[in-house]
This record gives C-alpha cells, structure tokens and sequence, in this order.
C-alpha cells in the first residue's frame, strides 16, 4: 500500500468517499447528524442506527439531496446481541461496510458522592461496551475485506476532569484506549482506527453547560476564540479519517477543541 501511495502525486480524490458504506451509531441527531450527511456529501452511502426515531425525517431528506442514500435501524446498541444484528442489516443493504463511526453516546451529571451506580453503569453500557461489541463485529468484516476505516468518538473529556461528571471522564479515558488497542491489532488488515475528541460544541449534550452561568465563564475564559463550535466544524476531520487521506494515521486521537487544551 505505502508503495503505491509514494509513487502517486497528492489528489484531492484522496479526500473522496464515493461508493463507500458508511454506519453511525447515532447518526440522526446532534453531531451524528452532522457526520452523516458530510459522509453523503462525500460520496458515501449511510446507514444510521439509534435508539429512537428522532431525526430520521430531517437526516434522510439532507442526505438524499446529496444523491446518496441512507438506511435507518432503531435499536438499543447496548445489548450484546445488537451488534450481529446491525452488521447484518448493513451488508444485506449495501453488501459492505467501509467506514464506522462509533458516535453514539451519553452523559450523566452528579457529584461523585451521590452518582448512582445505575446511571455508571448505563453510560459505560453505551459509550464503552456498546462501542466495542460494534467494532468487534464490524471488525471482522473489515478483516475479511482486508480494508476499512473505524473511528471513535473521544472528548476533551478523554485528556482532562470537571467536577460531576466522573463517568463521562473515565468512560471516554477508555475510549482513547480502546482506539490504541483495535489500532495494533487491526492495522495489518489494512483497517485503520482512530479518534476524534470534540470540544465544547452546541449540541443537546452541552446543554447543561450553556445553561450553567459560572461553568460558562470558566469555558468562555479558557477558550481562545470564545465560543463553541457548530456541529458541522466537525466534519474536515471526519472525512479526513475516514478517506484514503488518513491511510497512514493509525491509533490517532485527534483533538477538535478550538485550542481549549492548549491552556
């Protein structure tokens, strides 16, 4: 592969996802939304899997505009058993899966005294468990194919601690570890995995934070360009990972933040 890539001059055709299969879990909401329409918009078909219908109208109407089609599944990805399940829903539809985006994803706020183990153990079940019961399946078709790309959704959260929200820390700490682990295993099968961690972006989940005055300063005074991002500020980095640009990045955890951390 990297001898063919080094006789070749650069292409912005490297950038290109046309004719690729793409799954995101979560795909029709927040941020997910965001990515499944910028994979559309970069020649990939999408199949978008969530617990709910929230979004899917809006997402397929956005999609198809592009030309490309998208598929939808509502399930809970938390369950052991999903994993298969969605794996073969996708390649009865589209017949392969190039590209994984593990997007899906849930915070709880409490202080560490009163966070209820129940709430711990919902979150860990989806943005830890549910991620590598997805990779793993979706793994195993990639190796077969003996090309594809994963990426992980990290956060600012993977590096550093707030108050109240130990869960989410610790739950996207393993996501980082995980991205490092599937990343040596996989990368002999020509499959690369990699990470992108997001900052403060206006999505649902920030929510909480915009509403919270005294945080809001805290974030807006550590914050270079004061201000948090669109969704879509996401997008160059997604298709940069999941296209024949990143071929030689693996392992990768790559920081979207405004230059949050920076400080």
């Amino acid at each position: 592969m990297m001898d063919k890539v080094q006789s070749q001059n650069f292409s912005l055709n490297w950038f290109s996802l046309k004719d690729k299969v793409a799954l995101v879990t979560g795909g029709a909401s927040g941020i997910g939304q965001s990515y499944s329409i910028a994979l559309a918009q970069a020649g990939a078909d999408v199949f978008s899997v969530s617990a709910s219908q929230r979004g899917w109208e809006k997402t397929k109407q956005a999609v198809e505009q592009t030309g490309r089609k998208i598929e939808f599944l509502q399930l809970d990805i938390t369950d052991p058993k999903a994993a298969a399940q969605i794996v073969t829903e996708v390649i009865n539809r589209f017949g392969r899966i190039d590209i994984l985006v593990n997007n899906a994803g849930m915070q709880h706020r409490d202080n560490l005294v009163d966070f209820p183990i129940d709430a711990w153990q919902k979150l860990f079940s989806l943005n830890v468990d549910a991620l590598f019961y997805l990779s793993q399946a979706v793994g195993q078709v990639m190796v077969k194919q003996h090309s594809g790309k994963i990426i992980n959704i990290a956060s600012l959260a993977s590096f550093v601690a707030a108050k109240g929200i130990v869960a989410y820390t610790a739950s996207k700490h393993a996501v980082v570890g995980i991205t490092k682990a599937l990343a040596t295993e996989l990368g002999e099968d020509n499959i690369q995995v990699n990470a992108i961690a997001p900052g403060y972006i206006k999505t649902p989940l920030s929510q909480a934070v915009r509403d919270d005055p005294v945080r809001m300063k805290e974030i807006m005074d550590h914050l270079p360009d004061k201000r948090f991002a669109d969704p879509v500020e996401l997008s160059g980095t997604l298709i940069y990972l999941a296209s024949h640009a990143s071929d030689y990045v693996n392992g990768q955890t790559m920081v979207v933040d405004g230059g949050y951390l920076v400080r």
